[in-house]
């Protein structure tokens, strides 16, 4: 199904072309004036200059060719006028825009064109370091790649999203020594012992994880345990047994670990693989980059010039490996491209990681393009993502000012939104005791009616009557409260996070990430409660609207929700074109504006006219599935009620 700007090119195309002009410029766009027309084409301001001629008198010429008999189809719009200095305003004709959409419930994906051949797309996101807990430094890798893969996947292409851990660094080596001493009796580090290894590894992961940032720690005061924190990890990396059998314990356990974290986050990879599998290809690479010429000496090092005549600034070679023959997170990563290209050839590499590595993934996707591991014509993109602070605008810090854990912020998150739902509802504290007093101004054990249920609701703005609407709700038990809490704080600090640029700073603010109201979350999944509210009591209530059509709007909110509707698969394949998911979060607010307005201005469930009910009805299911669907993509559901 093709989306409404490219119909509407299409026929500015065919009118510019009909009047003697190259059709390029009947490009329409979306309206930067809605108060004047919808869509607008700009082309014969540019027309004007290539045929020296006046832009509007350009403008008036297709206007009088799209107006005549000979011109657009006369269904399409209810509006064609040219304005000065040149500008071709456009209005959809109503019973045009209401086809478009009964087409867009009809069909898979409301009508988005899959593709004839899907490419493979390769997104590498997460990254964290095993024997470490995920803190809230992980969040952007994660929600950000998570939402990629999510809407890659919804636009028809086969996606493989893998985790890359750090499993195979100086980390490894760190632990190790650690472990040796405060463990020194282990068979690990018995040179004489001959038998096998215990399948049991030695530690928890709650000891691992005090393990791993004492031995750093030390490593940064102590030159000698530092040493033998190197050497530990070259040994590992060249397959001694008993570090080969303590690694093998580590990965376990942490394993284990993020991925109960990553579940809770609701984020999923197709592939655990880390930095150790890189290693069988690491001494081909080396060896393949030395013999091609690519590989020099320096300082005992290994490097590869990276540095391009067309460069701006002057970028340092690529280190492929250290004076001591130990590999680095460059060689990895190019260990890995080998590895990828072997097993899936993917078309195209997506690399989500913080903005402070752009010279490190410079470096890695032109070495593995000038030594021909991939094609020159494949895209090789990487998106580096901004800090998380707190409102004094550093990092994010727990109060005593350490790095704060990811379970323990969605911890938080979730406890907020709890309180909310406490403040708004009565929750019953457990079965067979008194419900709690917060029943939203109702006497406790008396029943609150839902205004979800009461047809119109008067306010100023689309949104202004939520906070009411909540505490009119009826009384929730514990266990619903929990669930729907841990759903709407998932909401709350995705949507918090993904509705910035990837690329820019932004403040983690509690409050404003909980609220039922603006631009958030809650207020994205109350929006969509909503609907499956009215959804629920028109069903109870009055005959199906399964035989119902769409009808052409009946006012100005109705076509403001009609509009926004048409435009998601374009703001869809433009989100991904651009890697984008902050389009997706503007794009659901708006469509979430749109329908609480219209709410606003139509009492839907006491309608008399049935076949506007039923329109209007099949009108906000379109909606609520739209929605879903958009939030769907960025990682998270809505509830039942809230």
């Amino acid at each position: 199904m093709k989306k409404i700007l490219d119909m509407i090119s299409a026929q500015m195309e065919q009118a510019f072309e009909a009047c003697g002009y190259e059709k390029h410029f009947g490009k329409a766009v979306l309206s930067n004036r809605p108060d004047l027309c919808e869509y607008q084409c700009n082309g014969a301001m540019a027309a004007a200059k290539a045929y020296k001629k006046k832009p509007i008198d350009i403008a008036n010429q297709v206007t009088a060719y799209l107006t005549g008999s000979g011109g657009a189809e006369p269904a399409m719009f209810s509006q064609i006028s040219a304005v000065m200095p040149g500008f071709i305003n456009l209005c959809l004709d109503g019973g045009f825009l209401a086809d478009y959409l009964k087409a867009m419930e009809s069909e898979p994906k409301f009508g988005l064109e899959m593709p004839e051949k899907p490419k493979k797309i390769m997104i590498d996101y997460g990254g964290p370091n095993v024997a470490k807990p995920l803190h809230v430094g992980h969040l952007r890798s994660a929600v950000i790649g998570e939402s990629i893969r999510r809407m890659a996947a919804f636009l028809g292409y086969h996606v493989i999203g893998d985790v890359h851990l750090g499993d195979w660094g100086l980390q490894m080596g760190l632990i190790i020594e650690e472990l040796r001493e405060r463990k020194p009796e282990l068979v690990y580090f018995q040179e004489a012992y001959e038998g096998e290894y215990p399948f049991e590894a030695p530690f928890t992961i709650e000891e691992l994880e005090d393990i791993y940032p004492c031995a750093s720690a030390r490593s940064k005061k102590d030159d000698t345990f530092k040493e033998r924190a190197q050497a530990a990890t070259l040994r590992l990396q060249s397959g001694y047994a008993p570090y080969a059998a303590i690694w093998k314990h580590i990965m376990r356990i942490s394993l284990e670990d993020l991925k109960k974290n990553y579940g809770n986050l609701d984020v999923h990879f197709d592939l655990w693989k880390g930095e150790s599998d890189a290693g069988p290809y690491i001494p081909w690479l080396i060896e393949d980059l030395q013999k091609k010429g690519l590989a020099r000496e320096s300082q005992g090092a290994l490097v590869v010039d990276i540095a391009r005549d067309t460069d701006s600034k002057e970028l340092p070679p690529c280190i492929v490996q250290k004076s001591d023959g130990a590999a680095l997170y460059a060689t990895t990563d190019l260990g890995t491209i080998l590895e990828r290209e072997k097993l899936y050839q993917p078309d195209q590499y997506i690399y989500i990681a913080d903005k402070r590595q752009e010279l490190h993934y410079t470096q890695v996707f032109r070495v593995a393009k000038k030594a021909g591991y991939v094609k020159e014509d494949t895209p090789m993109v990487y998106i580096g993502f901004g800090t998380m602070n707190g409102k004094d605008g550093k990092p994010f810090k727990t109060r005593d000012g350490g790095v704060m854990r990811l379970e323990h912020l969605i911890a938080d998150i979730e406890a907020a939104v709890y309180d909310r739902i406490r403040e708004n509802r009565g929750v019953q504290k457990a079965e067979g005791t008194e419900a709690d007093t917060l029943t939203g101004g109702k006497n406790p054990g008396e029943p609150a009616a839902d205004v979800l249920t009461e047809g119109k609701n008067s306010g100023t703005e689309a949104a202004a009557d939520i906070e009411d609407a909540l505490k009119a709700g009826m009384e929730m038990s514990e266990e619903e409260a929990r669930k729907t809490a841990k759903m709407i704080g998932l909401a709350a600090l995705k949507y918090g996070d993904l509705s910035n640029q990837a690329a820019k700073d932004y403040v983690f603010d509690m409050e404003r990430f909980t609220s039922f109201t603006g631009n958030t979350g809650p207020y994205i999944l109350y929006t969509i409660v909503r609907i499956k509210s009215i959804l629920k009591n028109y069903q109870e209530t009055a005959e199906g609207a399964e035989d119902a059509l769409i009808l052409p709007d009946a006012g100005e909110a109705e076509r403001g929700l009609m509009l926004e509707l048409t435009r998601y698969n374009d703001v869809m394949e433009n989100a991904f074109a651009e890697l984008a998911p902050h389009k997706v979060c503007q794009y659901v607010y708006g469509l979430a504006n749109a329908f609480n307005g219209f709410y606003r201005d139509n009492e839907i469930l006491t309608e008399e006219n049935q076949g506007r009910q039923k329109g209007w009805i099949r009108l906000i299911t379109l909606t609520r599935d739209v929605l879903s669907a958009g939030i769907h993509v960025l990682g998270f559901e809505a509830p039942e009620r809230m």
